[in-house]
């Protein structure tokens, strides 16, 4: 990735923040977010920016070589038992993507690496391939995988290069662009803030379940390298490691030398809807391009640490 202009959705988010950062060091990129849950701010001054929706009739795509979409509505907000919700995920996942994606192809756009989710996967303690079998038990879900399938509709029809990234746990800390996410946030980051200012982390159930904690910056390398090589079809951007929510914070805890006692509460998410563990297997990714992560999840604990001490 050198001397593209490249468009980044949710630009002004977590993810597409960092990737955008990244990118601008030998590119020319460009982040369109309508701050739902972004912020500008996270923005280096090299990025150039667009308070629009994905849902809008002229986006900027003139001149892009490359497309990165990652703007979507979240999980969380997803899971509230409206029809508002539904509708509304619905359009911003999957209209708004397609609607990006028909406007940097008529401007001649041929690449295009997009988020998925590995919520899909249901609950494994084995790595997921992207070959088996995945449903939708959210309407997060069900956005994500008609996303996919949209992907493959430019892929056969206009012959583009479409690339469907299923992220796993992704985190960097609130030293990082994560802390405006508050609640959103990944459990790592939260539990870092809490046990560093003296407050009790609040665990669900009995903190046995478990994530593939990936790097930011992994996925961002990740991201790259799939607009690289050109890659079309699914991949898992993910460690092939998992770690208890129990696990973190004793991590946590020992890197902040913490005795705070820890607060376990009812998961308030049905059972029925809970991934209890995730686990990424990413050797499709690691033959199709070389990635591999870089960053363990002990040296990710002591970079999410390091601002706190």
């Amino acid at each position: 990735m050198q001397g593209k202009r490249v468009l980044v959705t949710g630009g002004a988010g977590f993810i597409g923040s960092n990737l955008a950062n990244y990118l601008a060091d030998e590119n020319e990129v460009v982040a369109v977010d309508d701050c739902y849950l972004g912020t500008p701010e996270n923005l280096d001054d090299e990025v150039e920016f667009h308070d629009v929706s994905v849902l809008d009739d002229d986006l900027p795509t003139e001149g892009v070589d490359v497309l990165f979409h990652l703007a979507a509505l979240s999980s969380l907000t997803m899971h509230e038992d409206s029809i508002e919700g539904l509708r509304e995920g619905a359009r911003v996942n999957v209209e708004g993507f397609a609607n990006t994606v028909e406007q940097v192809r008529q401007d001649g756009c041929d690449t295009v690496v997009y988020a998925s989710t590995s919520s899909i996967y249901g609950s494994r303690t084995e790595p997921s391939p992207e070959s088996m079998d995945v449903e939708a038990r959210t309407g997060y879900e069900a956005s994500k995988l008609a996303r996919e399938r949209y992907g493959e509709y430019f892929a056969n029809a206009h012959d583009m290069h479409v690339a469907g990234m299923r992220f796993f746990s992704v985190y960097q800390g609130y030293g990082g662009s994560e802390e405006h996410k508050g609640e959103y946030a990944n459990i790592v980051s939260q539990f870092a803030h809490d046990i560093a200012n003296g407050e009790s982390p609040v665990i669900y159930g009995d903190g046995s379940h478990t994530r593939d904690f990936t790097h930011v910056s992994d996925v961002v390398r990740g991201l790259e390298l799939a607009a690289d090589h050109e890659l079309t079809g699914i991949y898992n951007l993910g460690t092939g490691e998992s770690y208890s929510a129990n696990e973190v914070v004793e991590l946590l805890k020992e890197e902040l030398d913490s005795d705070v006692a820890v607060e376990h509460v009812e998961n308030p998410i049905d059972d029925d809807m809970f991934v209890h563990d995730t686990m990424a297997d990413a050797s499709k990714m690691t033959e199709a391009t070389g990635w591999e992560p870089q960053i363990s999840f002990e040296e990710g604990i002591e970079e999410v640490c390091a601002p706190y001490k």
